[in-house]
């Protein structure tokens, strides 16, 4: 009879264990541990948010009632204080240089976005994560509360976040986004929230395509005209220059601007691109497109525990965050890997309900029956 481990232990192998300790030498300050260590952390944490506990007491009760299986997954262990205590003073650091692994590895099983062209697609969005103002004085946001903001960059090939950057809830869209170093070729999606004519002109300087909404206040001067098949919900392609004393400056060169008309909501939109290649209904699907970082942020917020967290100084909400983080990337691996049809909204509910089940791991995914074990032990014993 084949003998499997947990399903936990399972998802744990996909972290290499001497990654993992390569990378908690690099990111270690204070004293050395004396029974704890920081895979006891990951283990635990990874653990919480696969089963979905809200509290460091819960997380720790209950991986505590399995604490016969502890062994096998290289784990200690860990008691609230000490594991509050790893959370508060650790660099989280860890965690986000870990997540870079993960990413990379998920990135190799990923399938292409829907697209016709080889450019990679990226959106840009951001969302707020609201603090209570009293516990988390660290992260205020305005007079009555405080957030912690998470800016994405999600890949199109695999809805993954390619580029991520955790700030104060201040922090305004754009000053993140300039601190990202795009791939050559590459086509950034955005709302207007990212507004800003000098970053475009980077942008544009770089060889990386933009696409994003105009502003309703825009001064410009139409310079060609080409025609549009109207059947599309197409108005409108042209080619202008800014106007605007300042905007002229921050931005000379020509832009392509697009008239459409959604045939579901009959809403008007305006999209500005400095790619004049594409086809002017490709370049407002790939703005239809941009609705996939939303509804990742929708499913973080929804089944990654980022709302209600386990600390309360920055190093132990920054930790959460990326260990939330990494723990997205494993069940997505898991979802490439395994080929099944099923949702990664899917593969967590299984995960909650059955995260130490002794199965195979892509079986059970599978749905494969369970084998009897004590039919099994009974025929061996009968032999």
């Amino acid at each position: 009879m084949a003998h499997n481990n947990t399903l936990l232990s399972q998802i744990l192998k996909l972290v290499p264990r001497h990654e993992f300790e390569s990378l908690a030498k690099q990111h270690h300050s204070g004293r050395a541990f004396r029974k704890a260590s920081r895979w006891s952390q990951f283990v635990t944490m990874t653990a919480a948010q696969l089963s979905g506990r809200n509290s460091l007491r819960d997380t720790v009760e209950s991986l505590s009632s399995q604490a016969h299986r502890l062994y096998h997954l290289g784990c200690s262990k860990l008691s609230r204080s000490t594991l509050s205590r790893i959370n508060e003073n650790k660099p989280h650091e860890l965690y986000q240089a870990l997540f870079g692994k993960l990413l990379a590895r998920c990135q190799t099983m990923a399938p292409r976005h829907g697209f016709r062209f080889n450019n990679k697609l990226i959106s840009l969005d951001a969302s707020t994560i609201d603090l209570c103002l009293e516990v988390f004085p660290w992260a205020r946001f305005r007079s009555t509360k405080s957030a912690v903001k998470l800016h994405v960059g999600l890949n199109h090939d695999d809805y993954l976040p390619e580029f991520i950057k955790v700030t104060d809830g201040k922090t305004s869209d754009i000053t993140a986004a300039r601190s990202f170093t795009f791939p050559k070729g590459s086509i950034i999606v955005c709302d207007r929230g990212y507004n800003d004519y000098a970053w475009y002109n980077q942008l544009n300087s770089q060889d990386v395509f933009f696409v994003t909404r105009q502003k309703s206040n825009a001064k410009y001067r139409v310079l060609a005209r080409r025609k549009v098949n109207k059947r599309q919900g197409l108005s409108s392609d042209q080619t202008i220059e800014f106007t605007g004393v300042q905007t002229q400056k921050k931005c000379p060169a020509p832009i392509r601007r697009i008239g459409f008309r959604c045939p579901e909501t009959g809403r008007r939109y305006i999209f500005l691109t400095n790619n004049f290649t594409l086809a002017a209904n490709t370049i407002a699907q790939i703005y239809k497109s941009r609705w996939q970082v939303e509804l990742f942020f929708k499913w973080i917020k929804q089944n990654r525990k980022i709302k209600r967290f386990v600390g309360t100084t920055r190093n132990a909400v920054m930790t959460q965050i990326w260990i939330a983080m990494c723990a997205y990337l494993l069940i997505a691996f898991i979802k490439f890997q395994s080929k099944v049809g099923k949702s990664m909204q899917q593969i967590l509910r299984l995960f909650q309900l059955n995260l130490f089940e002794k199965r195979e791991l892509f079986a059970f995914l599978r749905g494969d029956p369970a084998i009897n074990k004590d039919a099994d032990s009974k025929q061996s014993a009968f032999w």
